[in-house]
């Protein structure tokens, strides 16, 4: 038997991010799944060992690599599309239960309770993930906007206000000691 689960994640490369707009540095639903990895270790990082609240950032970045696996089937649909209003947001839903369980077939059962677990989130970790994503978004945007791109200028600025609007401390402690040097240009950067 022939399994194509890892086959089908590796085409994540071909998918575009913000299609609907101009941008100076095209981005992959790949390389997307690997900073919200990135980031939503972090946070949890900052929820266990500055916070004090019991977090796997193990899990955390585990599930982040997965969030967009659907999107294989999907495409990356754009934020003002999936979420225009309540019988979008109910459509893409059943439409990503779908990819999952395609998906989900392209493994051997043993394996297909630790890959569902993260792929439907079980592993209670969805606010981490979610924030880690509007995280990277935010990054996106401020990179395209250090390039000169003003098409992403109104998407940091809501972004950046839903960030804030989480309520979450360790994206706020991620905002207030980490953001700086994305605005910054290598050679700001000091180590």
């Amino acid at each position: 038997m022939s399994w194509n689960f890892y086959a089908l994640l590796a085409r994540l490369k071909n998918i575009d991010r913000w299609a609907l707009m101009r941008n100076a540095d095209r981005e992959n639903v790949m390389e997307h799944s690997h900073m919200v990895a990135v980031l939503a270790h972090a946070l949890a990082v900052i929820r266990r060992d500055v916070l004090g609240v019991p977090c796997s950032p193990d899990r955390c970045a585990a599930a982040a690599l997965f969030h967009d696996a659907t999107e294989i089937f999907t495409g990356d649909m754009p934020t003002p599309v999936k979420y225009h209003d309540e019988e979008m947001r109910l459509a893409y839903r059943r439409v990503e239960a779908v990819a999952v369980e395609k998906l989900m077939a392209g493994l051997p059962e043993a394996m297909r309770p630790e890959y569902a677990s993260l792929l439907k989130d079980e592993g209670g970790v969805r606010d981490i993930v979610k924030a880690a994503d509007t995280l990277a978004a935010y990054i996106k945007c401020l990179e395209e906007l250090k390039t000169g791109n003003m098409e992403f200028k109104s998407a940091a600025g809501s972004t950046l206000q839903k960030l804030k609007g989480m309520g979450m401390a360790e994206v706020d402690y991620f905002l207030d000691n980490f953001i700086q040097g994305f605005e910054k240009t290598l050679d700001e950067i000091s180590i």
